[in-house]
């Protein structure tokens, strides 16, 4: 269905753009849960969140060594993080047996993102260091992000924003009741 634009006289400079506003984004672009320093007592959401519940800190799956957790602030629907419980900033420095449950978590998060949501492939990674694009840099996360095709659109491309089509709340529930059982 089209429409047509509303002009939005005394508000600038009146163009043909209809207005999208996401006020929640703000908390991310002035910095709302950033660690205010490197160190594990800084502030790190990473270290907080094992300490709430499932529901309140959007964690997945706990596992022994790491856990999984929705991202905050989601690329899109069911975005997934990795996470050591650890505060540990470089892949390198991870032990052999987070290294290899930082990787059989992953598999199963792939696994319960194509049950849950029918995603059709993943964006997975980590950014190492402020520089590389990290928004945490002091506590390594790594990012699987469910991909759909035909799911890029002008939004994030032209509109710089994001549409996610659910809560994150229900996201959590949905992929938690998906994850394999080991």
């Amino acid at each position: 269905m089209t429409s047509e634009p509303e002009q939005q006289s005394g508000v600038g400079t009146q163009d043909a753009f209809q207005r999208l506003w996401t006020p929640h984004r703000m908390a991310y672009i002035q910095g709302e849960n950033k660690p205010t320093g490197p160190g594990a007592d800084d502030g790190c959401p990473f270290c907080s969140i094992p300490a709430k519940s499932d529901e309140d800190g959007l964690v997945v799956r706990r596992g022994e060594l790491v856990y999984a957790v929705l991202n905050l602030y989601p690329y899109t629907g069911g975005h997934t993080m990795v996470v050591p419980y650890r505060h540990v900033a470089d892949y390198t420095d991870l032990t052999a047996d987070e290294t290899a449950e930082l990787a059989e978590l992953t598999k199963q998060a792939m696994t319960a993102l194509r049950t849950a949501s029918g995603a059709h492939g993943f964006n997975i990674g980590m950014n190492q260091g402020t520089v590389a694009g990290a928004g945490i840099a002091a506590h390594l996360h790594q990012h699987i992000v469910p991909r759909w095709g035909g799911d890029t659109n002008f939004m994030p491309v032209v509109g710089h924003t994001k549409v996610l089509p659910q809560l994150l709340a229900d996201t959590r529930k949905m992929l938690a009741e998906a994850w394999p059982t080991a």
